[in-house]
């Protein structure tokens, strides 16, 4: 049974999922120097926030398959290292989108209404409204900087108090600003003119890293009002300290800061503040789902299926990934094909994908080729994280092109050409009706072969009496068929059989084939 060990707090239902499947160790708040020492013993490492996994931690777990961020946020987990080593990462973005967007709307509310400050006020036994005159959020212009899960749930439920909704976010189509009613901005400063509340909701990275700063403040109207349930550090203190102090700034609500723990933060001694410790997904139910979804990808990732939130590898939804699943297999046993047939290093690879499959993102097709090709000649661990960067590092150039219609009958075709000094192969696979992988044409030859299980491949004159002793010599060494393609160019030439059997043919056998009257050469045995 594989093992998972859980360095930091999850949801007891988490748990339990795992112990269905694996030997769970939960270990919250294991030491690092400790966590060293065993992590080789490990299939799997479940963590939050808290614990580091850097190019050491990778190294040491030479049995790593999977990292679980129990969250979303990954500052702390080196993705390139995990990619380099072949190890998957996975996380929960959408667990606790919901928490999150309720929170965001909890920290506008309260800093728009002085509610904590006058919590406070009341509690210490002054009763006095004057300090704690608000606004309204009625008619007011907020800014949503990133309409992604979060932002357009906060959009949505903003657009409830009839407020007026602009959003900036590069990366997101037109069509989702439309979906969610949110006027598209082109730029963060125009956003920062018009709004009278900015709330954001970015990954933190290099280009988001204190994007609202001194520059955005001064641009800003007036009284503005800003909130941040995203990462600390995209609002820049000094600057946001600054706008306060100047009352550019009419009210904050922070739930993240630069530095975390917070405990010494000047930000802490402005009325007109409202601070949270990080409780953006702190609710029992995103808890909950946070934990049993972890877990569930975990269990996933650890039998080799593709999970949706894997964070290196080409980012899918769920409906997504399950129509592209079969596409998958198709790419990854065509991929398996090439060193079956030939051991020449490859020089380059030339992928077509054509028909409506290519209104999809088909990098994760290109991918499982690769996985597929690589898997059984290389002695390093080969998966869908690595495969990519493996090709790269024994210099395969790869080449990729779409087309929106096929050439021939069949709706949906992956093509592959494959070249090496001397040799050539050509594949073009589709789905049966049934959404099986075929082989419908190799190196010119027409064929319908099912990928599965084991296949023979036979070159033979194009000529009577050969088919027969062919399926006769199968039969008397025990050998049944199960299908057999028969594909010409031209007649009286060579022709190639592609024969499904039932189990593996022996080296001695697959001789004796060869040595029947009209087979070219010895037939290769393929296995799906």
């Amino acid at each position: 049974m594989k093992k998972v060990i859980v360095s930091e707090r999850i949801a007891e239902e988490g748990i339990d999922l795992l112990k269905t499947e694996l030997e769970v160790d939960y270990r919250d708040g294991i030491s690092r120097q400790e966590l060293l020492s065993i992590i080789d013993q490990y299939d799997a490492l479940i963590v939050r926030s808290v614990t580091k996994v850097d190019e050491e931690l990778i190294k040491a777990g030479k049995n790593l398959k999977v990292i679980g961020r129990a969250g979303n946020g990954i500052d702390n987990i080196d993705v390139d290292a995990c990619t380099r080593h072949g190890v998957i990462v996975v996380n929960t973005p959408d667990s606790n989108t919901i928490s999150a967007a309720e929170q965001t709307i909890s920290l506008l509310l309260s800093s728009a209404r002085n509610t904590a400050w006058a919590n406070t006020f009341l509690k210490e036994g002054t009763w006095d409204r004057k300090p704690f005159r608000g606004v309204e959020l009625y008619g007011k212009t907020v800014g949503i900087v990133g309409l992604g899960r979060i932002g357009s749930m906060v959009a949505t439920r903003l657009k409830a108090f009839n407020m007026r909704v602009i959003a900036y976010d590069p990366y997101i189509a037109d069509e989702r600003f439309e979906r969610f009613d949110a006027e598209k901005v082109d730029t963060l400063a125009e956003l920062v003119q018009q709004a009278d509340f900015i709330t954001l909701h970015t990954p933190r990275n290099e280009e988001t890293m204190h994007m609202l700063d001194e520059e955005m403040f001064k641009l800003a109207k007036p009284g503005v009002r800003v909130v941040n349930c995203a990462r600390g550090g995209i609002i820049k203190e000094s600057a946001l300290i600054e706008g306060l102090k100047s009352k550019k700034v009419a009210s904050a609500g922070l739930d993240v800061f630069e530095k975390e723990p917070a405990t010494d933060n000047e930000l802490f001694s402005f009325n007109n503040v409202v601070c949270t410790p990080h409780l953006g997904a702190d609710t029992y139910e995103a808890q909950k789902r946070v934990g049993e979804n972890i877990a569930d990808q975990v269990i996933r990732a650890l039998k080799g299926e593709i999970v949706p939130n894997t964070v290196n590898l080409p980012t899918m939804i769920r409906e997504e990934l399950e129509y592209l699943r079969p596409f998958i297999v198709l790419a990854e046993k065509m991929g398996s094909i090439y060193y079956q047939l030939e051991k020449a290093p490859i020089n380059r690879i030339e992928l077509s994908y054509a028909g409506p499959i290519t209104k999809n993102d088909l990098e994760i097709l290109t991918v499982a080729f690769l996985k597929g090709l690589l898997e059984p000649v290389m002695s390093e661990k080969v998966n869908f994280v690595n495969a990519k960067l493996m090709a790269k590092d024994r210099g395969i150039k790869i080449y990729e092109t779409k087309e929106d219609q096929t050439n021939k009958r069949y709706k949906n075709l992956l093509g592959a050409k494959i070249f090496s000094q001397g040799y050539e192969l050509d594949i073009t696979g589709c789905l049966s009706r049934a959404r099986n992988p075929l082989l419908v044409e190799i190196n010119g030859y027409e064929t319908e072969t099912n990928l599965e299980g084991y296949v023979i491949m036979v070159e033979n004159h194009d000529r009577p009496r050969v088919i027969g002793p062919l399926a006769t010599t199968l039969g008397d060494e025990g050998i049944n068929i199960a299908s057999m393609k028969v594909s010409r160019q031209n007649k009286g030439e060579k022709a190639i059989m592609l024969v499904n059997v039932d189990n593996k043919v022996e080296e001695e056998v697959l001789v004796k084939l060869s040595k029947l009257d009209g087979i070219i050469s010895v037939p290769r045995m393929l296995h799906f």
